[in-house]
């Protein structure tokens, strides 16, 4: 038999279904929000350019010449060789 208006739930009953409730709730949001901060699973870390490919499209694009490019691609090689 029902006790009452609240269909027979005790107080730790209605308790736990709203944690339930705004834990799931909570999950959607997150999956959500990361889909749309990732771009559509476009990972921003992969996004950012190397020094070698802005040099290589400013050279593509005529914004500098050969002389440059080549000079400016050695003191890449060298600065990654530094580091390595």
């Amino acid at each position: 038999m029902m006790n009452g208006w609240h269909g027979g739930m005790g107080a730790g009953d209605w308790v736990l279904m709203s944690v339930l409730w705004v834990v799931l709730i909570a999950v959607v949001v997150w999956a959500v929000a990361s889909l749309l901060q990732r771009g559509g699973g476009r990972d921003q870390a992969n996004l950012a350019e190397r020094p070698e490919e802005i040099l290589d499209r400013r050279f593509a694009a005529g914004e500098i010449d050969a002389a440059a490019y080549d000079a400016q691609r050695a003191k890449l090689r060298e600065a990654h060789a530094g580091r390595a």
